[in-house]
C-alpha cells in the first residue's frame, strides 16, 4: 500500500512536536540539575564536605548540564533540517 510523502503543512507540525519534546528533555536536565544542586548544599550544611569541594562540584554540575542541553540542541536541529527536507 503506497503511503503518499508528507505535505508541508504536516511537517511544520511535526516540527512544533519536535521542539515540544526537545523543551521537555530540557526541563528535565534542569531539574536533575536542581536537585544535585540542592544534593551539594546538603551535603555542605552537613559538613560532609567543603566549601571549595562544593563550589567545583557545582560547576561540574553546570558544565554537565550545559553539554547535554547543547547536545539535545544539535539533536534537534539535525531532526528539525531532516524533517524539513523534501526528498
Amino acid at each position: 500500500m503506497p503511503i503518499p510523502p508528507l505535505t508541508e503543512e504536516r511537517r511544520k507540525d511535526i516540527v512544533k512536536r519536535l521542539h515540544h519534546v526537545a523543551e521537555d528533555h530540557r526541563v528535565a536536565l534542569r531539574n536533575i540539575r536542581r536537585d544535585a544542586n540542592e544534593h551539594l548544599k546538603k551535603l555542605l550544611k552537613d559538613k560532609a564536605i567543603s566549601e571549595d569541594d562544593e563550589r567545583k562540584a557545582l560547576d561540574g554540575v553546570q558544565k554537565m548540564t550545559d553539554g547535554y542541553i547543547s547536545r539535545l540542541d544539535a539533536a534537534s536541529k539535525t531532526k528539525e533540517k531532516e524533517i524539513l527536507e523534501i526528498k
